[in-house]
């Protein structure tokens, strides 16, 4: 509802509550499955055995009494806080939870909202918080919410989210364990409906822990078959850690220009996707993949490449688009706006949530975002569109705007580097990475260097299909010898430097110029 001016008001049907005052409603207890595997640890292949949740570390968090007392004494400070501003109301609802507690505050009828939401720093000093931050109003309901930071806040580990049976059950091979929510309840993403991420969060905001809270979820639910990843990590700090485990395209990149060069690749390996599902009749990933094992089963000897889906993953964004800002952000614009349907996904965070930074045109193809604590309204406001996040308490408290809908206050998972370096180890011991460094090589650095790259087995063989068969195109040929798409484009690319083949024409289609063997 609003009034002539277009400011939001409560509803005339608010209601008050009951005479006994707020019901308190304590946080949610752990249930006992929360801390139990629920699933097998083997890829469904039975070829690569995942991490066990047993690597990372727990610690029972200690029972803290809740002094119903205070917290009603806190309520009635509020009302009295609000009624010095004269806003009348009650608070009905007291939602405790593992960082902070919400008060439920619900004003009389025609209360502006836009009254409500300028007392933050006011009702903090009044109830002697930190930080308030005020929910004007709750979605769905007709209230306000006012939250106020716990005395003792628990920690929330990464443990508990991945051994919960609301992740270990989850068929995504991209589900990522966030943390809890307010209420105490497991929180799980999925950032193949999202499709991608934006992120940002000042020094000390727990950004870094959270995104590597995410990288681990990926890396405990899938396999290398599954997922491929490419680290990007300007810092040379934060993502070093990760270096030789299976799942990743290339060693962890600190090059911008070789951050800018791996983004080019995943636009032009986006668009063979596309042309792959076309050859196929499929829509999606998923349904390619079908396919293509539904083919392997039939016994059928030319079965085309299964795909995995690629999750790159940025740390610091504002260092690539000082680099090669332009390039850079047409390359993520593309990626953003077309690459779900074949399985590429991007996580970019930053520090820095400014405009040049988190362009128009970036943000606009980012429909899910993270912001931690950010240190001002402005920058909450560049990252969510609406002011929030500078009221946060810092380490992994974020606000999560999932796919355009209101944020959702989620407390992050914590992982020291002890557990990751646990969970690398394992996984190190299952194999190692299969590195494709042409990547991060230039269109002009590729054309010269022929003559020096090492000599390839299958080169000759892939010369005679060529001739005898008449066909030049990078998909022919990686079918016919079964090797990997870079491989084969590097094949195709040097058939050409030679004369052995045209490039491209009008519908793409390169002409064989060698006679027939």
């Amino acid at each position: 509802m609003q009034d002539g001016d277009g400011d939001a008001l409560i509803p005339a049907g608010a209601t008050h509550p009951p005479a006994g005052g707020p019901v308190i409603i304590e946080l949610e207890s752990p249930q006992p499955a929360t801390l139990h595997p629920v699933s097998s640890f083997t890829d469904e292949w039975g070829q690569f055995r995942l991490p066990d949740p047993e690597l990372l570390h727990y610690e029972p968090q200690k029972t803290v009494a809740r002094d119903r007392e205070h917290m009603l004494s806190l309520a009635a400070r509020l009302e009295q806080a609000f009624l010095d501003y004269k806003i009348k109301g009650s608070v009905q609802e007291i939602h405790v939870g593992p960082v902070i507690t919400m008060y439920e505050f619900v004003p009389e009828a025609g209360i502006r909202v836009s009254r409500i939401e300028s007392l933050a720093k006011d009702l903090a000093l009044s109830l002697a918080a930190t930080r308030v931050r005020i929910v004007a109003p709750i979605p769905g309901k007709s209230a306000v919410g006012i939250e106020v930071p716990n005395e003792s806040p628990q920690m929330v580990f990464l443990k508990e989210n991945v051994a919960n049976p609301s992740f270990a059950q989850s068929k995504s091979k991209l589900s990522m364990a966030m943390g809890k929510d307010i209420k105490g309840r497991a929180v799980v993403a999925d950032l193949a409906k999202a499709p991608h991420l934006l992120i940002a969060g000042t020094t000390g905001s727990g950004k870094s822990v959270g995104v590597n809270a995410m990288i681990l979820s990926i890396l405990f639910r899938a396999s290398p078959r599954d997922v491929r990843m490419i680290l990007i990590d300007p810092k040379m700090v934060e993502f070093s850690i990760y270096n030789d485990i299976p799942h990743l395209l290339l060693p962890v990149v600190t090059d911008p220009q070789q951050a800018n060069l791996a983004l080019q690749w995943a636009v032009r390996e986006m668009e063979r996707r596309y042309q792959m599902l076309s050859d196929m009749s499929v829509r999606d990933l998923g349904d390619y993949n079908q396919k293509v094992e539904d083919i392997r089963k039939r016994g059928i000897e030319d079965v085309p490449e299964h795909l995995p889906f690629i999750v790159i993953v940025i740390d610091e964004f504002a260092d690539l688009m000082m680099v090669a800002a332009k390039e850079v952000e047409t390359a993520v614009a593309r990626i953003a706006q077309k690459a779900r349907a074949v399985g590429i996904h991007l996580i970019t965070a930053t520090q820095r949530p400014s405009t040049d930074v988190i362009t128009g045109l970036i943000k606009s193809n980012f429909p899910t975002r993270i912001a931690f604590m950010v240190a001002s309204r402005i920058d909450s406001k560049v990252i969510l569109d609406q002011m929030g996040a500078e009221a946060l308490l810092g380490n992994g408290d974020m606000l999560w705007s999932n796919r355009g809908l209101a944020p959702t206050r989620v407390h992050g998972a914590f992982i020291s580097t002890s557990e990751v370096q646990a969970v690398v180890e394992h996984l190190r011991a299952q194999g190692r990475p299969s590195y494709d460094m042409s990547i991060v090589v230039s269109a002009e650095e590729g054309a010269a260097g022929f003559d020096d790259e090492p000599y390839d087995v299958k080169w000759e063989e892939a010369v005679d299909i060529v001739a005898r068969d008449r066909v030049a195109s990078i998909s022919y040929i990686q079918r016919r010898l079964k090797i990997g798409y870079n491989r084969a484009a590097r094949m195709v690319e040097r058939m050409e430097h030679e004369g052995i083949v045209s490039a491209p024409n009008g519908t793409n289609q390169r002409e064989v110029l060698i006679p027939q063997r």
